[in-house]
């Protein structure tokens, strides 16, 4: 079993609850017959969208962290596409945290520095 993560954009004209139940649907086929589990369900709430979807201007955004056999995720995949209160979603393998380096800190430099930085006379 692989740990995934899956973002969801519900329509934004749907209720909390109506979320959770169709959140409940979908997660029941990953973890029948006790295969898989969801570990992380994380509701964003409602959030403007970058771009109009199904002529929809907000979304509801959910983040679930879930591990899955790979040979469930074609049916998962399936009930998603049919469903049409999800506009968009996105599932991906979760490899952990990435650490990451701070970035480094770039001096800004004067018209009248040269490339040495020191001032031009």
């Amino acid at each position: 079993m692989r740990e995934y993560e899956a973002v969801y954009i519900f329509n934004s004209a749907l209720e909390p609850e109506a979320v959770t139940e169709k959140l409940d649907r979908f997660h029941g086929l990953i973890t029948g017959e006790g295969v898989g589990q969801v570990t992380e369900i994380d509701h964003w709430g409602r959030r403007q969208l970058a771009y109009p979807v199904q002529d929809q201007q907000n979304g509801y955004y959910v983040v679930t962290h879930f591990n899955a056999a790979a040979d469930r995720l074609p049916e998962f995949e399936r009930l998603l596409k049919l469903d049409e209160g999800l506009l968009r979603y996105l599932i991906v393998v979760n490899e952990g945290n990435l650490s990451t380096s701070p970035a480094p800190v770039i001096e800004e430099r004067s018209e009248g520095d040269d490339e040495d930085g020191e001032e031009e006379e």
